[in-house]
């Protein structure tokens, strides 16, 4: 719970700050690099972590992930321009693809199907809590033009959770001899990062219809099939391809995809329509934003009475309904911004994304033995991972866009209707995601709720024993 703090705060803390950061660096346009850069880092190195935890245990992925945490928070609040920020946040990233991935494979080792929604709630109540605690502290440090501050306030909590889990969490491994698959991670990593170029800068650095645009978009997609080619040659893949031969595995990796996209959508563009639209401080911004991360952990909690009467599929489906009320309700009403009606959407975005991601990974992970289920959890949140910085990127572009057309390229340009036209499409993009996600969640297997026995049966012999608590 304390390791998940790290990029829970972050998640919050940053998106509150954004104005003030833009006034003092500079960059409006470059802004949502600042997401994409740090969700592109986590997502290719989550399959890298996920396979060599499955090898040389969690523990020591873990502790490199807060280390890297860590080095990145330090030179993120000594950055000196927004590209020296955007770069050091990549290193950030890096550390935040092992930290959230190992924290909820080290509780799916620990405990049965019954037990996990239990334990994934209490892991997400730190959202809930993060909630209050970043928008308050990233509007107290805006306010007080520290924003450097948003970076710094990491380093007691690496800290503290590095000295916790050394002293506190013992593995047994039985290691063996293995091979990074490192041209995949090459490939993987050359191929995004060239897309989130295409997106990003079409429109703005270059034309659409241009030749750096066909390159980017060209190369991009050239990577992604030889980074496939590359997998199936692979003695240990990052990304095995039997993930995707699987149905319930595929369907689960898909709904995550979608859920990343959802999440990133709002939470990187509500402070700023907020703060934009009607002037109201970053502290009240971050604190209606902060309703998302309050009805997550609540549902999460109490999805396990729902799947283990309903099963997976039910429950996924009905938090799908409830994550496309909230950026329904956004859209519809963007043109008269509102600080209450922007919390009740957030809350109940909120509540459907705890009964989609908690019950569509433990459904995952409860299908395969314990020397897969890191790769499967990597994969899911891998999965997440590329929906939020592909989503990032494309509302990015689609703001920049409109932003671009009412003549206001630069952050002291951009006008109160300009911000409230280019969140109302983002707001409505989010929408699109979140339905093409509930027709991803309708093809999942129609898998019956754990029985009695299965639910509450101890994990596998094999994880209790590689990952028991001291």
């Amino acid at each position: 719970m304390v390791t998940t703090g790290l990029v829970a705060i972050d998640a919050t803390i940053l998106a509150t700050a954004v104005p003030t950061l833009v006034d003092e660096l500079g960059g409006f346009e470059q802004f949502p690099w600042l997401f994409s850069i740090y969700l592109l880092a986590q997502a290719v190195s989550v399959p890298i972590y996920a396979k060599l935890s499955d090898v040389v245990g969690r523990k020591p992925i873990i502790l490199t992930g807060i280390g890297l945490f860590l080095v990145g928070s330090i030179l993120c609040g000594l950055a000196w321009s927004m590209p020296a920020l955007i770069a050091f946040r990549a290193v950030q990233g890096l550390g935040a693809g092992a930290v959230g991935p190992m924290s909820i494979t080290i509780a799916g080792d620990i405990y049965s199907v019954a037990e996990r929604a239990k334990v994934q709630g209490y892991i997400a109540s730190v959202w809930g809590a993060s909630a209050v605690i970043g928008p308050l502290l990233g509007g107290l440090f805006a306010e007080l033009d520290a924003w450097r501050w948003i970076f710094f306030v990491n380093i007691p909590l690496c800290l503290l959770a590095g000295w916790m889990l050394i002293r506190h969490f013992h593995e047994t491994v039985e290691h063996r001899a293995h091979k990074v698959d490192y041209l995949g991670a090459v490939l993987l990593t050359a191929a995004l990062a060239l897309l989130l170029v295409g997106v990003l800068e079409g429109g703005q650095a270059w034309e659409w219809l241009s030749w750096q645009s066909a390159l980017a978009f060209a190369g991009g997609g050239a990577l992604l099939i030889a980074f496939g080619l590359a997998e199936r040659r692979a003695a240990e893949p990052i990304l095995p391809m039997w993930v995707f031969s699987r149905r319930l595995l595929l369907t689960t990796t898909l709904v995550s995809t979608g859920i990343g996209a959802v999440l990133f959508g709002l939470t990187s563009y509500v402070p700023t329509y907020l703060e934009g639209s009607i002037g109201v401080s970053p502290l009240i911004a971050g604190l209606a934003l902060g309703a998302l991360t309050i009805g997550w952990p609540i549902s999460a909690a109490q999805s396990g009475r729902l799947y283990l009467t309903l099963g997976f599929r039910t429950t996924v489906l009905i938090g799908m309904v409830l994550v496309i009320a909230g950026p329904a309700v956004l859209a519809a009403s963007a043109a008269v911004p509102s600080v209450a009606v922007v919390a009740i959407a957030c809350f109940i975005s909120g509540l459907g994304m705890g009964l989609v991601a908690t019950p569509s990974l433990i459904a995952a992970q409860s299908s395969v033995p314990w020397n897969e289920r890191g790769v499967v959890t990597g994969t899911n949140l891998f999965a997440r991972s590329i929906g939020s910085a592909v989503g990032v990127a494309i509302f990015g572009a689609i703001a920049n866009g409109i932003i671009g057309r009412e003549g206001a390229p630069a952050a002291e340009g951009v006008s109160s209707d300009a911000i409230i036209s280019a969140s109302a499409a983002v707001f409505a993009a989010t929408l699109v995601a979140a339905v093409v996600t509930l027709v991803a969640a309708s093809t999942m297997p129609r898998t019956p709720a754990p029985r009695g026995d299965e639910a509450h049966a101890a994990p596998d012999r094999a994880g209790a024993d590689a990952a028991a608590p001291a």
